[in-house]
C-alpha cells in the first residue's frame, strides 16, 4: 500500500512541479533572449531529460553490478523509445480531446480551415503556436539529426573492438553540436506576449530574473526528487510481476523517467502551444540519444541482447514513420497518436523475447 501511496504522491508532485517549471522556462527564454523554439528544445528538454540522465549515470558509474548495469543500459534505449512512441502519441489524444487541429506550416487550406475554427470559437487561439502549423521544416530536422545518432549507437551495441567506449565521448560532442545549432537558429525570439505572470511574482508585468531562476531550478528539483521517487516504486514492481533488469528498464523505468517531458508537452498542449509542447519532446530525444548513451559507452560494455535490439528497431522504425509524415506534409493529430502502435508492437515483442 505504501509503494501505491509513494507513486500516487510522485505522480501528483511531477504535474505541480511541470506547471511551475513550464512557467518559469517560457520567462527564462525571455530573459536570456533565446529563440522561442529553443524555450521548447534546450531549456525545457534539458530541465525535463535530467532524471533519465542521472538514471543512468547512477547505474554506471557508482554501482558496479551486472544489474545495475542492465538498467543503465536498458534506460539509454528505454527513453528515447518512449518519447518517440508515448509522448508523440500523447500529444496526438490531447489535440484530439481537445478538437484541436494540427498541421504544416504552409499548409493554405487547412491553415483556412483552422482560422474558421478559431473564429467560429470566437476568435480564441494559440498565437500562432498551437492550433494550427507548426514548422515542418524544423521538426524533419530534428528527427534526422536523433536518427543519425540512434543508428550509431545501435550499431555500436551489436559490436564488441578494442576503443569502443571511448567513441562514448562522441556522443557528446554531437549533443554540444546540435545545442549550438538550437541556441543560434534565427527563429522567432521568445516574448512576454500572452505569457501567465511568474508564480512567484504574479503581479510583476516583468519579473525579477533572480526569482525566474529560483523558481526554474526550484521546480526542476521537485521534479528530479520526485522522478526518482516514482522510479523506484515502478523498479520494485518489475519483479514483483517476474520482469528482468532490462525489460523492467525498458517498459517501466522510462514511462516514468520521461513522466516530465510528457506532462511538459500535455501542458503547453493545454495552453494552445503545440509547436513548443513537440519542440520539448524533439529536445529531450536528443538529448536521451546522446548523453546516457555516451555514459553507457564509456561505462559499460555496451553490448545488447534482444530485448535492447527490438527496443532500438522499434525506436527506429516509429521515427522513420515520423519523418514521413513530417516530409510528406500529412501531419495531423490522428496520425501524430498513431505512433503508440508502435510501443504496442515493442510490449508484445517482449513476451517472444
Amino acid at each position: 500500500m505504501l509503494h501505491v501511496a509513494l507513486l500516487i504522491g510522485a505522480a501528483v508532485a511531477i504535474y505541480l512541479a511541470c506547471e511551475w517549471f513550464v512557467n518559469a522556462v517560457e520567462w527564462l527564454g525571455v530573459e536570456l533572449e533565446v529563440g522561442r523554439i529553443a524555450v521548447g528544445t534546450l531549456l525545457a528538454a534539458v530541465g525535463t531529460a535530467l532524471p533519465e540522465s542521472v538514471v543512468t549515470f547512477v547505474a554506471v558509474v557508482f554501482r558496479h553490478s551486472q544489474r545495475s548495469h542492465d538498467i543503465g543500459v536498458g534506460a539509454a534505449l528505454g527513453g528515447p523509445l518512449v518519447l518517440s512512441t508515448i509522448a508523440y502519441a500523447l500529444v496526438g489524444f490531447a489535440l484530439l480531446g481537445r478538437r484541436r487541429s494540427l498541421y504544416l506550416s504552409g499548409d493554405a487550406r487547412r491553415e483556412a480551415t483552422s482560422a474558421r475554427q478559431r473564429s467560429a470559437d470566437g476568435g480564441s487561439g494559440d498565437g500562432g503556436s498551437g492550433d494550427g502549423g507548426v514548422d515542418g521544416g524544423r521538426l524533419t530536422r530534428d528527427q534526422k539529426w536523433f536518427l543519425a545518432v540512434f543508428v550509431f549507437k545501435v550499431a555500436l551495441g551489436l559490436v564488441a573492438f578494442a576503443y569502443k567506449r571511448w567513441l562514448g565521448i562522441a556522443f557528446f560532442l554531437a549533443y554540444g553540436v546540435y545545442f549550438a545549432g538550437e541556441l543560434t537558429d534565427r527563429g522567432a525570439a521568445a516574448d512576454s506576449a500572452g505569457l501567465e505572470p511568474l508564480r512567484l511574482q504574479p503581479r510583476a508585468d516583468r519579473p525579477a530574473p533572480v526569482l525566474i531562476g529560483v523558481q526554474t531550478v526550484a521546480a526542476a528539483a521537485v521534479i528530479f526528487v520526485a522522478s526518482q521517487v516514482f522510479v523506484r516504486q515502478l523498479e520494485w514492481a518489475g519483479p514483483q510481476l517476474g520482469l528482468s533488469a532490462t525489460v523492467t528498464a525498458l517498459l517501466l523505468s522510462p514511462i516514468a523517467t520521461e513522466l516530465p517531458e510528457t506532462m511538459t508537452a500535455l501542458l503547453w498542449v493545454r495552453q494552445g502551444k503545440t509547436e513548443l509542447a513537440l519542440a520539448n519532446i524533439s529536445g529531450a530525444m536528443m538529448i536521451q540519444a546522446t548523453v546516457p548513451s555516451g555514459l553507457g559507452l564509456l561505462f559499460t560494455s555496451w553490448h545488447f541482447d534482444g530485448p535492447l535490439i527490438a527496443s532500438g528497431v522499434v525506436t527506429m522504425a516509429a521515427i522513420g514513420y515520423l519523418l514521413v509524415t513530417f516530409r510528406g506534409r500529412r501531419l495531423s493529430a490522428g496520425r501524430l497518436a498513431a505512433v503508440a502502435g508502435f510501443y504496442a508492437v515493442f510490449a508484445a515483442s517482449l513476451v517472444v523475447l
